[in-house]
């Protein structure tokens, strides 16, 4: 990569032609525990915008620009009344759509209001997740993904705070071989028997150092982004499958939900070019997700969704169980180890200075798909998996994580499906 494709997918403000692509998609704003009903309404950034999150009298959710049309003064310390968010400052009143309902002082009879528009963004609360969209107005279908057809009780959502660009958290989840390096727990050790703490399928527990991919992976384009393949060499071989989802969110195996029975969606959604949130989302399809697996999960953080383990304290590598209990020293669950190695590439981490692998051809493939989705937008097209019809609603079904059993390394050759070719 040059610095010039490096911009390109890692600037996400107004007018960029990377922003301007994610602004074609729904995107999470907060979680709905941030904005309870008749709280505080909730200043929060997302793609280089300062925006206000509140709840109208009705408890329905509104997204405005932080900054009142009248002064400039600070929305988020305002009072949710009257059908809509009030100004402290002159008491001007805006509804959800960002229509001034009132301007107090102004003489009886005046129409002025009327002239006046705060931004404003649609939103839409499911799975305890408040979504906004920030784009054009033909807005698109909310995307009703696998995870937002189950009750509650088989959701589970959680965020955690980067200070790094959303390019390399979702970079993270698609590359394959970290998992039983990184995450890998020591044989003998004290996680290294009994159930995974993260709840997934395990793997790369006990494994030490020894990676367990080999082979290059397939990558298959598709309506929703990139389907990856990827082989494991171990004793009984088999295929384990990932998914990028436009724009910004990977389908992957683990989490409370495990591999097979429901998967762990991450989107990674930018507050600015160098922090973003990742919010984990899974499922499960048999039934409630197991109590614990929740409290593993979110022990890492703190009330503010921060993690404990940070670039200040070093993440609180402990040398001590890297001897016998890990083999990185960041504790038993997985997302602490992936908050170290997103961050630590810098704030945009310098892609013209990395020497891509052959095992990183999912990474290649979704640059690949990002690229082609801002070209997209430039002539005017919907870019991948902007939801317009009842029909391609259903058709994001058709992005499962499963695993499936080879008879032998060799049969790898010929794993099917087809995959697209490309320089992946």
């Amino acid at each position: 990569m040059d610095q010039a494709q490096n911009d390109l997918l890692t600037q996400v403000g107004p007018g960029t032609p990377g922003g301007e692509m994610l602004r074609r998609y729904w995107t999470p704003a907060a979680l709905s525990e941030e904005l309870p009903i008749g709280g505080a309404p909730l200043p929060i950034r997302l793609l280089g915008e300062d925006l206000v999150l509140f709840r109208d009298d009705q408890g329905q959710p509104g997204l405005l620009g932080l900054h009142c049309a009248h002064r400039g003064a600070d929305l988020s310390y305002g009072r949710t009344e009257d059908g809509g968010l009030r100004c402290l400052y002159h008491g001007w009143l805006y509804d959800r759509q960002g229509r001034c309902l009132e301007q107090p002082g102004e003489p009886a009879g005046s129409s002025f209001h009327e002239k006046i528009r705060q931004r404003a963004y649609p939103c839409h609360e499911t799975a305890g997740v408040i979504f906004t969209y920030m784009g054009p107005p033909e807005i698109p279908l909310f995307p009703n993904y696998a995870l937002f057809r189950v009750p509650p009780e088989q959701q589970w959502v959680h965020k955690h705070y980067h200070e790094c660009s959303y390019l390399q958290g979702d970079e993270g989840n698609i590359d394959s071989v970290h998992v039983s390096i990184l995450h890998a727990f020591l044989p003998g050790g004290r996680y290294a028997r009994g159930p995974n703490p993260q709840g997934g399928s395990g793997d790369g527990v006990a494994r030490g150092a020894r990676a367990v991919y080999s082979t290059v992976p397939k990558c298959e384009f598709t309506h929703f982004g990139v389907r990856i393949y990827q082989m494991n060499d171990s004793d009984a071989p088999y295929v384990q499958t990932k998914n990028f989802v436009m724009p910004w969110t990977c389908a992957v195996g683990g989490g409370p939900s495990g591999t097979g029975d429901g998967y762990l969606m991450n989107w990674h959604i930018p507050i600015d070019d160098t922090h973003h949130w990742r919010y984990s989302m899974s499922f499960k399809l048999s039934g409630p997700i197991d109590p614990k697996h929740v409290i593993a999960r979110e022990s890492v953080t703190d009330e503010h969704y921060r993690f404990f383990r940070k670039r200040e304290n070093r993440y609180l590598q402990d040398r001590e169980e890297m001897k016998t209990d890990t083999f990185a020293g960041f504790g038993p669950v997985f997302v602490t180890g992936d908050h170290f190695a997103t961050e630590t590439a810098g704030a945009i981490q310098d892609r013209t200075q990395e020497h891509l692998a052959p095992s990183d051809a999912g990474l290649v493939a979704v640059r690949q798909a990002l690229r082609g989705a801002i070209k997209d937008v430039q002539a005017g097209r919907d870019p991948p998996n902007v939801i317009r019809t009842p029909e391609q609603q259903e058709r994001l079904l058709d992005i499962t994580v499963a695993r499936f059993g080879l008879p032998s390394v060799a049969a790898w050759d010929d794993f099917p499906p087809k995959v697209s070719q490309s320089e992946a």
